[in-house]
């Protein structure tokens, strides 16, 4: 595990899925090894590297040191905790980055890590055993450990290697399944078609590991919207993830999607014909167990939650009060959701919150014709 690359200290990569915000973030590999997906801009220009597997146990043995200094010893005041941090001059910028980790993640219960970034599994496979185990023997009170991954990647791990990396602490894995539609997929270079995604997803499973697929709504553009809600209902009813999870599709200009958009051989969907795409989607779920998760900000509907099948109907409901209100309803709703003043439709009826979405659709002159537009640009700074 030596290696001539030296330590640059403690790191942490650009993202990690909502649901790990109160995650310990430990940087297992920096940037993406495919890097080539058209709707996705964050690692463009960016180099993908492994970390030695030495630098990845300095970190996590960084955290502890911070961990310990912490928490407060059995027997004294909680105050004297701070008394033992060094102070703030004799910290570097990783260490002060390695401390507010330590700190935040202790603030969440620290209980759950995610290893970073784009695809941890890409690594040797006794490598990812070997960060894990430490993990496990540094921090015994861990309950999940999580990582991003591709199903290309996946696809090629043997069974025994999921196995013991699922034996070792790794028991939920993120997969960007985005669309189960061949032509889809072809077209946003994402690297996998439905089968090879139908595989990974199973093997995720077999392995005995939580398996969350993402789902984004809006990704095939007008043309192929239908194809899009129906193949990938039918791709991911063959692989019953536990989790679904619902990431709608922006597009700002900094990606390749975008100058698509701008030749117009991409038609972008308004929020009323995603929802649409998103209802058919909804519908079209059957057999499975699992649970449909909107848990980001990007989504227009935060309520579509819920575990199938007994909440299907549920979810599907929240889509067809919004397809079945007045225009101007909907204009209110949109504007209210992407100000981040709206969490569900009942808020419309709230007067307060409604008296303030009535403002900004008054201030930027909203209609029915202008507002995806001006929800695009608002959507900008969720990416």
């Amino acid at each position: 595990m030596q290696t001539a690359e030296p330590y640059g200290g403690f790191e942490q990569g650009p993202i990690r899925p909502p649901s790990e915000s109160g995650s310990l973030l430990i940087r297992v590999t920096r940037n993406c090894p495919w890097n080539r997906c058209t709707f996705c801009g964050l690692y463009k220009g960016e180099g993908f590297s492994q970390r030695p597997v030495a630098h990845v146990f300095r970190d996590i043995d960084t955290v502890r040191r911070f961990v310990d200094l912490l928490v407060p010893v059995p027997g004294t005041a909680a105050d004297d905790a701070v008394g033992r941090l060094p102070a703030p001059g004799c910290l570097d910028q990783n260490e002060q980055m390695a401390l507010s980790a330590a700190r935040n993640w202790l603030l969440a219960g620290g209980r759950s890590v995610f290893l970073q970034d784009s695809n941890s599994l890409i690594i040797k496979p006794d490598h990812l055993v070997a960060i894990l185990r430490h993990l496990k023997a540094t921090f015994p009170r861990i309950q999940r450990i999580t990582s991003y991954a591709r199903s290309q990647t996946i696809a090629r791990i043997s069974d025994r290697d999921l196995a013991r990396m699922a034996a070792a602490g790794l028991n939920r894995i993120h997969i960007g399944l985005e669309s189960g539609c061949d032509r889809i997929l072809t077209r946003i270079k994402k690297g996998a078609d439905r089968e090879t995604h139908v595989l990974a997803g199973c093997k995720v499973k077999q392995a005995g590991m939580e398996l969350s697929e993402y789902y984004m709504p809006g990704l095939g553009g007008r043309e192929l919207s239908r194809e899009h809600a129906l193949e990938s209902a039918e791709a991911l009813n063959r692989i019953n993830p536990d989790f679904i999870r619902l990431r709608t599709l922006a597009v700002p200009d900094t990606i390749e999607l975008a100058g698509d958009v701008a030749s117009g051989a991409f038609e972008k969907m308004g929020d009323r014909a995603v929802s649409e795409e998103l209802l058919l989607f909804l519908q079209s779920l059957a057999g499975i167990t699992s649970r449909v998760k909107s848990d980001h900000i990007l989504n227009l509907f935060a309520e579509v939650d819920g575990i199938l099948p007994d909440d299907q109907g549920r979810m599907a409901a929240v889509v067809e009060r919004f397809l079945a209100m007045d225009p101007e309803e909907q204009v209110l709703y949109q504007i209210g959701r992407r100000t981040g003043i709206f969490t569900r439709l009942a808020d419309c009826r709230d007067p307060g919150l409604r008296r303030r979405a009535q403002g900004f659709v008054e201030q930027w002159m909203v209609t029915p014709e202008n507002v995806d537009r001006i929800c695009d640009t608002l959507m900008q700074r969720f990416i």
